[in-house]
């Protein structure tokens, strides 16, 4: 299932994550800063009162299958932040690659990439199809992925099934999957428990070419409280940065980069991506 850009609620404390007053292009974080966290580590797979609890794939399925299959529909009302965040996606994976292997950054396209929870194609069409000679997709809401044909525009297979339910076994699956240079998560892991995100992330190395990348792009909490926030509407949660890394690390990945999406609206929670690799 795709999520959106989501608003702030107004009693929260915001996050300076304004562009500098200086003309310098923001940088990628190539090393993991050391954050606080406020949540015991067992908290993530067994705390039944935190907001990820809430989640309900009923009703998260029911939201997808009613909106309008369009930009506006998939971005929660705010098409508007759909071309910035695909220009800001397309500089940080070429930056990205400008920092790995010599042979990564000379490739003119990538072979092959995954659009998870994809929702309409907006990614795929926008962006990865740009980038990758072949964008596979991952959605279980097929009102969505009926906008995609595979074979056109860059389009591959298209597997209608939950991140959860991802990758298919082989019995259901007679091409296998992958392997991915890329791997795109965006504005879909909030729509998982901590637990089944950390499962769905451990999956993915195993998909991923040598020298791949899974990049995670998702809405931070700003919470004055430093918590994670349940939105009941879609039935997803919006983590904080230091959740995320405690995913990660949970899940065996390490974070080889990452950067705050610039010129989202301020009345939006901020948007982090995160690339990641197999530690």
């Amino acid at each position: 299932m795709p999520s959106s850009p989501k608003r702030k609620p107004e009693a929260d404390a915001t996050i300076d994550d304004s562009p500098p007053t200086t003309a310098k292009k923001p940088r990628l974080e190539t090393t993991t800063p050391d954050h606080d966290t406020d949540f015991p580590t067992d908290d993530i797979v067994t705390d039944k009162s935190a907001p990820d609890s809430q989640i309900s794939v009923p009703q998260a399925l029911a939201y997808w299958s009613s909106i309008p299959p369009t930009v506006s529909g998939v971005l929660g009302g705010f098409p508007q932040v759909s071309r910035i965040d695909l220009q800001g996606s397309r500089n940080f994976l070429a930056k990205l690659r400008r920092s790995s292997t010599p042979a990564a950054a000379s490739k003119k396209k990538l072979t092959r990439a995954l659009d998870c929870g994809a929702g309409i194609g907006r990614v795929t069409t926008g962006f990865l199809s740009k980038v990758a000679e072949t964008v596979d997709i991952v959605e279980p809401v097929k009102v969505l992925t009926d906008q995609l044909t595979p074979g056109e525009g860059g389009v591959g297979r298209i597997f209608n099934l939950g991140l959860e339910d991802f990758p298919p076994t082989a019995a259901e699956s007679d091409e296998g999957v992958g392997p991915y240079d890329l791997i795109w998560n965006q504005w879909c892991v909030g729509q998982l428990p901590d637990a089944t995100s950390i499962s769905y992330l451990k999956r993915l190395p195993s998909l991923l070419a040598p020298g791949g990348w899974i990049v995670v792009k998702e809405n931070l909490s700003n919470h004055y409280l430093g918590e994670d926030v349940y939105d009941e509407v879609d039935s997803s949660v919006t983590r904080t940065d230091g959740k995320f890394r405690k995913l990660f690390e949970e899940a065996g990945l390490k974070v080889v980069a990452s950067e705050v999406q610039r010129g989202m609206p301020k009345d939006l929670f901020p948007v982090r991506t995160y690339a990641l690799q197999a530690v």
